[in-house]
This record gives C-alpha cells, sequence and structure tokens, in this order.
C-alpha cells in the first residue's frame, strides 16, 4: 500500500468515528494526559509526603470554587458566538468578514464577557484566596507550609480566569482545528515546567509554577495568531445591533451557573471533605484517584467538545437530521470510549494492590475506585445530551443538576464522614443512576417539543 493511500484509509477510518482536524487535536491534547497523568502521580509519590499530597490535591480541588465566579458564562459564550458566526468568516491576515449585525453582536458579547471576568477574577483572588486560609488554618499542625503557595495560586489563578472568554469565543467562532493545536502544546508545557518545579523541591509552589506557565503560553497564542481577530471584536466601533446580558445573556446564563455549582458539589466536593474529616493523607488518596477517575470524562470529552459549535450551527440552519445524526454518533463513541478508559484505570490499580507495590496506598482499594468509575461512565454518555440541549442556547437540566448536586453534596458530606471515601463513592454512584435516566427523557421530550415548534 502506497503511503498516499494509506493516509487516505487512516483519515477515511478516523471520519468514521468522527475525527477530523480539531477533533484529533482535542483529543490528542486531552489523550496526552494518559502519559502526563502518570508521570505526574510517580514524582508526586516519589517527592511528596502523604500529608503533602493532600495538600497538593485539596489546593487543586478547591480551586473549583471559581465556578462561583464564572456561572457558566463560558457555556453561553460558546453558543451564541455560534450562532454569530454562522454569518461570519476570518480573513487571511486575520480579521473578521461577513454580516455587520452579526459582528456588531460578537463583539459585543466579548466586550461583556471581557469585563464580567475581569471584575470575577478580583473577587476569586479576594475571597477564595480568604476562604482557602481560614479552611486550612486547622491544619497548621501538619507542619506543611501551606500559606504563601495558597495565596501566590490563588492570585495566579485569577489572572488566568481573565483570559477564559477568550477560549469561549475561539471555539464558538469555529476556530478548532487551531485553538486545540495550542492546547495541546500549551499542555506539554505547562506539564513540563509541573514536572521540574515538583522534581526542584518546589513542593506546594509547583502548582504556581504551572500556572505561570499557563498564562505565558496563552498571551503568545493570542499575540502571534489570533490579535487582528481580538482587535475586529473587542475595539469594534460598529452601531449595529449589541447583545444585552439582562435580555439575551441572564435567561440562559443563570440556569447553566445553577447547573455549574450543582456541578461543583457533584464533582469537586470529595477531597474537601475528606480532609476536613479524615485528614490530609485520605484527601491525597482521594485526590490522586479522582485525577485518575476524571480521565474517563476528560477524554471522552474530546471527542465531543470540537462538535458542540457545529451544534449549535446546525440548529441556526434548522439541520434538525443532521443534527440528530451527529448526537447519536458522538453518544455511541463516548459510551465506548467512556467503557475502554475506565476497564484500563481500574485494572492498573488492582495490578499495584494485587502486586502490593508502594504506590498502591496513595490510592483508594480497587472496590471504592469501581464504584468511582461505574459513575463517571454513567455522567460521561449524558455529555452529548447536555451539549445537545444548551446548543440550543437553553438550559433545561438546571433542576436536574440542582437535585443532583444537593443530593451528592449532601451524601458525600454524611457518608464521607461515617465511611470515608467508600461512602462517598456509594453516594455518587446511587445519585447518578436516578439523575441520568431523567437527563435522557428531557433530552428526548425537548427534542420533540422545540424541533416540532421551530419548523411549524
Amino acid at each position: 500500500m502506497k503511503i498516499s493511500e494509506a493516509r487516505n484509509f487512516i483519515k477515511n477510518n478516523l471520519r468514521k468515528i468522527e475525527v477530523d482536524r480539531p477533533a484529533f487535536f482535542s483529543i490528542l491534547s486531552k489523550a496526552w494526559l494518559i502519559i502526563t497523568g502518570p508521570i505526574t502521580i510517580i514524582l508526586i509519590i516519589i517527592k511528596f509526603s502523604p500529608e503533602l499530597q493532600g495538600y497538593y490535591y485539596t489546593f487543586s480541588t478547591l480551586l473549583a470554587l471559581q465556578v462561583f465566579v464564572e456561572l457558566g458564562l463560558g457555556v453561553v459564550i460558546i453558543q451564541f458566538a455560534s450562532h454569530e458566526w454562522s454569518r461570519l468568516s476570518i480573513t487571511e491576515k486575520g480579521f473578521i468578514a461577513g454580516s455587520e449585525e452579526a459582528l456588531s453582536r460578537l463583539g459585543s458579547l466579548a466586550r461583556l464577557s471581557l469585563r464580567w471576568y475581569a471584575v470575577g477574577a478580583a473577587f476569586l483572588i479576594l475571597f477564595l484566596g480568604i476562604g482557602g486560609y481560614v479552611f486550612f488554618l486547622e491544619s497548621q499542625k501538619s507542619g506543611i507550609s501551606w500559606v504563601f503557595p495558597w495565596f501566590s495560586l490563588c492570585f495566579l489563578t485569577g489572572i488566568n480566569l481573565c483570559l477564559a472568554p477568550i477560549w469561549s469565543l475561539l471555539e464558538g467562532c469555529n476556530q478548532l482545528a487551531e485553538l486545540y493545536f495550542f492546547k495541546f502544546w500549551q499542555g506539554l508545557l505547562v506539564n513540563l515546567s509541573i514536572w521540574i518545579a515538583i522534581l526542584s523541591g518546589a513542593g506546594l509552589f509547583a502548582l504556581s509554577v504551572s500556572s505561570i506557565m499557563f498564562l505565558a503560553c496563552g498571551l503568545f497564542f493570542i499575540k502571534y495568531k489570533y490579535w487582528y481577530f481580538f482587535r475586529s471584536l473587542f475595539f469594534l466601533n460598529a452601531k449595529g445591533p449589541r447583545i444585552k446580558w439582562y435580555k439575551d445573556i441572564f435567561p440562559m446564563q443563570w440556569r447553566i451557573a445553577v447547573s455549574w455549582v450543582g456541578g461543583y458539589f457533584v464533582f469537586s466536593l470529595f477531597t474537601p471533605v475528606l480532609f476536613k474529616f479524615h485528614g490530609s493523607v485520605v484527601a491525597g488518596q482521594m485526590g490522586m484517584t479522582w485525577n485518575l477517575v476524571g480521565i474517563v470524562i476528560w477524554i471522552s470529552s474530546a471527542w465531543l467538545a470540537p462538535k458542540i459549535p457545529r451544534f449549535g450551527m446546525l440548529i441556526a440552519k434548522k439541520d434538525y437530521e443532521t443534527l440528530d445524526k451527529l448526537f447519536f454518533k458522538m453518544t455511541r463513541v463516548v459510551l465506548i470510549v467512556s467503557v475502554i478508559l475506565g476497564l484500563s484505570i481500574w485494572f492498573g490499580i488492582f495490578l499495584l494492590y494485587n502486586f502490593h507495590s508502594k504506590f498502591a496506598v496513595r490510592f483508594l482499594p480497587p472496590l471504592t475506585v469501581a464504584i468511582f468509575l461505574l459513575a463517571q461512565i454513567i455522567v460521561s454518555v449524558s455529555l452529548p445530551a447536555s451539549g445537545y440541549l444548551r446548543a440550543h442556547k437553553k438550559e433545561p437540566l438546571v433542576f436536574l443538576s440542582v437535585m443532583a448536586g444537593a443530593l451528592i453534596g449532601g451524601l458525600t458530606i454524611i457518608l464521607g464522614k461515617y465511611y470515608s471515601a467508600a461512602g462517598v463513592a456509594m453516594g455518587y454512584l446511587i445519585v447518578n443512576i436516578i439523575i441520568i435516566p431523567l437527563v435522557f427523557v428531557t433530552w428526548q421530550y425537548c427534542r420533540i417539543s422545540w424541533h416540532s415548534n421551530l419548523k411549524g
């Protein structure tokens, strides 16, 4: 077989599983975790004590509190930008061309989102820093020096938050191949920086080092790839129609915000709760295990993320037949990838325990890990349905998100206090067995209702 024939054979088969150029780089950037994740884990085991490991992962988990600042605006930006971008394009010089009305609305969205995140970053630095200080203050007896690493990390996280609307705008404007290509190299450099920091004895400052690298890569990419693109948005003097926050954004954002806040209690409460009730060692086991369990959604969603703007553009064109075909294909792909990843992760931890590796005690036991993985696979299958619904610039899952967050949050605190990580895992699984089928019931109802109304 000739090289060109082999290349075409590979491309054709990749297309069958919805792997185009953007999806390829999305998958590559996230699949990189399969290599970098274990390396980071090994370095942490070698260089960190079990107590320091607990602080490291609790630091990382508490940063998820920024969801209370973002309030789902990033998702809204993607949906609104994708609808406007259906009438726009980018020129060879990097400027935006097309409908003046769409450009005016997109520019107003860009400026609005930048102001939101700038103010939010200031609040994040202040309140997350103080809140984390109060949370960790009781643990000074551990002997871990955490104060300066914590405040430096909060400051850098706030600065990086200011770039969040940039990535959402690029994703919504279908600049996916370039964005995911950049994210791959950014992830590579960030991981290299954190490895060097851990090996050099930086301890908890390793997270700050990675934040600095993340920021530097982002600024470089914007300056040299999309400088004129964003000049077209942020410095636009168009007098056309504008997107207004209260009238256009708020009706969708508040629903997503509630969903995201619920998501915090679904995904990010485990480690802090175990830190509070069972100490930094158990929290470290939970954090490291959850890092692996999270790969199930992180990798499987790599197929889905590049398709979300396409969902929005198909909806804008009312091409519902193509939309549904793409949705069902993506759901099958996400399910298959999630199952393969879940089995692989569990088998790896099982082997560590079976051969009595010294690494094993840094993870939760295999049975607890299996429960978490099963729940995570169930959650991952619902991701295409959530993306499909939100691409309509609506958020009908808000009630289910609140219910899931409340139930998982409550069970995490109660079962986590009395039954440690095993109780947390069971609570997570039980709630998802109840909630996820309801997500698909909601999806089917909305799909029939919205599309029949639009066609009529």
